[in-house]
């Protein structure tokens, strides 16, 4: 698949997610075969401001290339200049927040709001792909509600503002992540547009990944909270999509092996306060299922150092 002068190696992509896709968790996705890694959506403003955290979301690793940053925000100006830094800080492709539907960032117009202007996501579109030379592309939802379904219109302003791809989620604002998503708002925008179209919304199996290549046209899958605390989803997406093969899910070693890893990781990455309490919610994601998930939630949840945590794989995997 290619998305204006980025190959990828296949048409499999991790969704953004405030609080999951970071450093960390991308790496880990890209090892088990996606075709592109996306950041959480970072803020305009706070890389103008040189906000010390957002900043660090800038942070690349060349083990996850290639990268997506999405940037979000609501001023053509603004999200020009973020799309400088963004592209100074080594990214592979920039993507447009016009999907998000958490309340604090429609309040400001932000993410799936823009979808309510269709003027404004024009100029924004067409200001940030004015101010870079890496790929821009935009990632939107079906509409803001059921009497507002304006996908096409909007993926058609994106082709006019030289987006090199569109991701459509197939849910309306109003819907947030409830309800199944709309596969063919994700067909009737590929109909109408030449640039890449990839489809997101509930791929949770290879089979699932299968039927919306299938069923939508699009050229490309967007994977996302199916991946959260099964990053070999990725894997097994490719090799079913390769020759129909269908692996088995992670043994209860694999899924500990990899907790300690992500672990070792999170808190390289962010210091053991944050890394152990982030880990908290990545645990819960990959023991769910296990017997006795409730209680291995609980007792992650009390783990405050990294020993907390590890003597909590120790006691598991001798049990397996």
């Amino acid at each position: 698949m290619q998305i204006g002068s980025v190959a990828l190696s296949n048409p499999v992509i991790l969704a953004p997610m405030a609080g999951v896709t970071d450093l960390p968790f991308r790496v880990l996705a890209k090892e088990m075969g996606c075709g592109l890694v996306c950041t959480e959506m970072v803020s305009d403003k706070g890389l103008i401001y040189q906000n010390s955290h957002t900043v660090h979301m800038l942070e690349i690793n060349d083990r996850e290339r290639p990268v997506s940053i999405q940037i979000f925000g609501s001023e053509p100006e603004s999200m020009a200049a973020a799309a400088r830094i963004v592209e100074q800080a080594g990214a592979d492709i920039i993507d447009i927040n016009m999907g998000c539907p958490t309340p604090k960032i429609v309040k400001n117009g932000e993410g799936s709001a823009l979808m309510r202007n269709p003027q404004l996501a024009f100029a924004i579109m067409n200001s940030v792909r004015s101010a870079v030379k890496v790929p821009v592309t935009v990632k939107i939802r079906k509409g803001w509600d059921d009497s507002s379904v304006n996908a096409v219109e909007i993926a058609r302003l994106a082709e006019g503002a030289g987006m090199a791809a569109i991701a459509v989620h197939g849910r309306t604002r109003q819907q947030f992540y409830a309800g199944a998503a709309d596969w063919e708002i994700i067909s009737a925008v590929k109909q109408v547009v030449k640039i890449p179209v990839i489809g997101n919304g509930d791929i949770s199996s290879p089979q699932a990944a299968a039927a919306m290549l299938t069923q939508t046209g699009c050229d490309g899958i967007m994977v996302g909270r199916g991946a959260q605390g099964n990053p070999w989803l990725f894997r097994q997406i490719m090799l079913y999509l390769k020759n129909g093969t269908l692996l088995p899910p992670p043994s209860i070693a694999e899924r500990l092996t990899l907790i300690v890893r992500h672990l070792d990781m999170l808190v390289e990455y962010k210091g053991e306060y944050v890394g152990i309490r982030e880990m908290r919610r990545h645990a819960a994601w990959y023991t769910k299922g296990l017997p006795h998930s409730a209680e291995l939630r609980h007792r992650f949840n009390q783990a405050e150092c990294k020993q907390d945590f590890l003597t909590i794989v120790d006691q598991l995997m001798s049990l397996t």
